[in-house]
């Protein structure tokens, strides 16, 4: 199980990674071709909004995973290490929880875009699409954060799921 949330995580960072080359070669012609004949690429912006939203979400299962988010432990750095992994514990719970939320509303999102014919401005792309896959990323770090919060609470390691030599 663990072996396979992780290996998940790491095609969802692939695909991410490959999205946000592929926006920044967008952003770079339409640039360039801007400058150079005065017609950037119709919907660069639109295009890079989708881009940088559909990569950031797939990235952060791995990020998750790792644990490089974000942490402040100016307060909790005297704690016995006990108190720190049950700290760690809750706020992978929390993650999981706000994460299994924003996946859960951006597909009832995706749907109600969907159902409204929403479309992007410049290239009539349908929104829908761009809600609909923001919610597999999503989800999956909920997932990763819940099996993390587990692992926390219960004082197993996590280095079986990040795959890390003990």
């Amino acid at each position: 199980m663990l072996s396979v949330l992780r290996r998940v995580a790491a095609v969802f960072a692939l695909a991410g990674s490959a999205i946000a080359l592929g926006t920044g070669v967008l952003v770079v012609t339409s640039i360039t071709l801007r400058a150079l004949t005065t017609k950037p690429i119709p919907g660069d912006v639109e295009l890079t909004q989708f881009g940088v939203a559909l990569a950031l979400s797939l990235a952060l299962p791995w990020c998750q995973l790792h644990g490089s988010n974000i942490i402040v432990d100016f307060f909790t750095q005297k704690l016995h290490p006990r108190a720190n992994r049950a700290l760690d514990g809750i706020g992978c719970l929390l993650i999981a929880i706000m994460c299994a939320l924003l996946a859960w509303r951006t597909g009832v999102g995706a749907v109600s875009v969907r159902e409204a014919h929403e479309a992007s401005m410049i290239l009539d792309l349908p929104m829908w699409w761009v809600y609909a896959s923001l919610a597999p990323g999503l989800a999956l770090t909920a997932l990763v954060a819940l099996v993390q919060a587990a692992m926390y609470l219960r004082g197993d390691s996590t280095d079986a799921l990040t795959g890390t030599p003990t």
